[in-house]
């Protein structure tokens, strides 16, 4: 499913116009994202979480020239799904 298709999707159960769906998608995406930006996780009750990852220094290696490089410790955004959610999901799927 796509963005475009999400708003059709939410518009169609709403009755609220397409473009209002896609500016509030678009200021929900932004706010998390902005949030995650600031080391803010983001909790939804019974969706999930959007958390930040502490990614640890490694040392990984370029097999093309054969050489060692040191990749820094970063942070990664991460999405964490409520119990719940991954319930309602493995009943669905099969």
């Amino acid at each position: 499913m796509t963005k475009a298709d999400l708003v059709n999707e939410i518009s169609k159960q709403t009755g609220i116009e397409k473009v209002a769906v896609k500016k509030t998608v678009e200021a929900f995406m932004e706010n998390i994202k902005e949030s995650l930006q600031s080391n803010q996780n983001v909790y939804l009750r019974g969706f999930g979480s959007f958390i930040v990852k502490k990614r640890a220094e490694k040392t990984a290696r370029n097999i093309s020239k054969n050489t060692t490089i040191i990749i820094p410790e970063h942070f990664i955004p991460s999405f964490k799904p409520a119990k719940s959610f991954v319930n309602d999901v493995k009943k669905k799927v099969k």
